[in-house]
């Protein structure tokens, strides 16, 4: 058996529950993880994160084989779940905690994702700037085992929040199916 060479890419688009469902079944994905990051207090708890007192933000880490999906294309699949417009939050959930960042882990995923973003500020897709900030990878904890995998685990409850919130409207009128 040859061993696998997977990177990871972690990417915060407000509530991570709303991030794992569109990366999980790609092919090419190992896993991936809820979890927190950017913030000053190591092995935080959601209600530490979302008390705003520890500088994290909810995110995903993304373990992906380079071979069968790049990280441009994560890139690009993460614009399509997000509103990269609002740097307050994302949709119904607001705050620090649920700011849009892509973080990376060394310069080519820094370029690639500041090339990303530049085309998409360019494309005239959105009539606002582009305000998703893109920074270096820090300490990923992961979130606590309930919110792992939770669109499988509560589909009725994920459903519900996704479309509650606005996410799933936003998608569907400012991204091409």
């Amino acid at each position: 058996m040859s061993e696998k060479n997977f990177e990871t890419a972690i990417f915060a688009g407000g509530c991570f529950w709303c991030m794992v469902k569109p990366f999980d079944s790609l092919p090419g994905i190992e896993k991936v993880t809820s979890g927190y990051t950017g913030g000053t207090v190591e092995n935080p708890t959601y209600r530490q994160v979302t008390s705003g007192t520890t500088g994290h933000t909810e995110a995903v880490e993304i373990t992906y084989d380079p071979s069968k999906i790049s990280y441009e294309e994560l890139v690009e699949i993460y614009w399509q779940q997000t509103d990269p417009t609002d740097a307050g939050g994302q949709f119904a959930d607001r705050g620090d905690s649920y700011r849009p960042v892509i973080f990376y882990n060394d310069d080519e995923q820094r370029e690639t994702a500041e090339a990303s973003k530049k085309a998409l500020n360019e494309s005239g897709r959105f009539d606002r700037p582009i305000v998703t900030t893109i920074e270096p990878a820090q300490p990923f904890y992961e979130a606590e085992d309930y919110h792992q995998d939770f669109y499988k685990k509560e589909s009725a409850h994920y459903k519900r929040y996704s479309k509650g919130s606005g996410r799933v409207d936003f998608i569907d009128q400012n991204w091409d199916k």
